[in-house]
């Protein structure tokens, strides 16, 4: 099927590391992504050793690399602010750092430029209005009007994804957690040289960026899964911290500024049937969206991409390549939505502690197995 024409539905992370996978393997693609701005959100994202393994498959890891800062470690506190671990990750690529702290747009800018270096075409402002499937491909109504045909479809459109909407209307919904994740950006001091993340009533990380950039997270109940105004939830955030440890209490004093606040509730979606419906196929956040607390996400979505490439190249037909792909991919991401999850209901009192350090020893081993 290499010479297919394939439409990705999507512009994120997962859409774009698609496009370039299946560049490199001589696909025609064409992306639309709904955003006319093409913007994401200014703080940053951990990316492990299977990303970096990844993004060297990808053939864009010098300027991924050179676009972040890396690590090898992660260091566990008690809320008390005692030191617990210091967990070091496999490195997975000689030479080169084990993880890596990373802004999204930064990662974003590398990613986006590399699908289009690559002769990926992107269409900005529009989605996938209607899908029309017979024998021989997709005919596609975008939102705008236009039509075309397709030889495939991709949908990499996000957990509240459109396209399993069409395809899968009886889906289920993603699911709320009841808790959130609050992110703010910070100076990066010398000594956050690695991720510091600290286990309590809520959890919190500090995450290196670049040389004098980092963020922090903080992921508290939210009860009713409510939404908030920008206005004042700068102070929100601080109030979520108080009675933090001494190193998370002094930087919440510096969380003032309204409109670098970035808050997230958090849902979890696992699609147990099939990913495919013909000839269109779901990857990323739209078939597996998983909480934050092993760092994972993305890194699910970028693997999907690549494994899809793979078995689309080898493949004479459509449904081959997708039983293949959804076969290499379930088990893991199984693995990382339910231990996310379990993470999350652990925080929120709804089940005994978990060691943390533990499940991200097991999930680096987990992660560290070829795709």
């Amino acid at each position: 099927m290499k010479h297919a024409r394939i439409l990705v539905v999507g512009g994120g992370i997962g859409g774009l590391t698609a496009t370039i996978a299946l560049r490199q393997r001589g696909f025609e693609v064409h992306v639309v992504e709904r955003d006319p701005s093409w913007s994401v959100y200014g703080v940053g994202i951990i990316q492990q050793p299977n990303v970096i393994r990844a993004m060297s498959q990808l053939g864009i890891l010098s300027a991924y690399i050179n676009a972040g800062f890396g690590f090898d470690h992660v260091d566990i506190y008690s809320w008390d602010g005692v030191h617990r671990a210091r967990l070091h990750s496999p490195k997975l690529v000689d030479g080169c750092p084990a993880n890596l702290g990373i802004s999204r747009i930064a990662l974003h800018k590398v990613l986006g430029e590399r699908a289009i270096a690559a002769g990926g075409s992107v269409r900005l402002g529009e989605s996938v209005a209607r899908l029309e499937q017979s024998s021989g491909g997709v005919d596609v109504q975008l939102t705008g009007g236009s039509q075309a045909r397709y030889d495939l479809v991709i949908g990499a459109d996000g957990t509240h994804s459109n396209t399993r909407q069409l395809i899968f209307p009886e889906a289920p919904a993603p699911e709320f957690t009841g808790q959130a994740v609050w992110r703010y950006n910070f100076e990066r001091p010398a000594e956050i040289d690695g991720i510091r993340a600290y286990q309590g009533p809520i959890g919190v990380g500090l995450v290196p960026l670049a040389a004098n950039l980092m963020y922090m997270f903080a992921t508290t109940p939210e009860p009713g899964n409510p939404r908030y105004a920008k206005l004042g939830i700068a102070e929100r955030m601080r109030g979520r911290l108080d009675g933090a440890p001494p190193a998370i209490a002094s930087l919440a004093a510096k969380i003032t500024d309204d409109e670098s606040v970035v808050y997230r509730p958090l849902e979890w979606l696992l699609l147990t049937g099939p990913w495919h419906k013909g000839r269109v196929v779901l990857l990323g956040d739209a078939v597996h969206c998983t909480t934050p607390h092993l760092g994972q996400g993305a890194g699910l979505a970028i693997e999907d991409s690549l494994v899809l490439a793979d078995e689309l190249a080898k493949a004479s037909e459509p449904q081959q390549a997708f039983e293949a792909y959804r076969q290499r991919r379930f088990e893991r991401c199984r693995y990382i939505v339910e231990t996310s999850v379990a993470i999350c209901n652990s925080q929120l009192g709804r089940r005994p502690p978990v060691d943390q350090a533990q499940l991200t020893r097991e999930m680096l081993e987990v992660t560290g197995q070829p795709i």
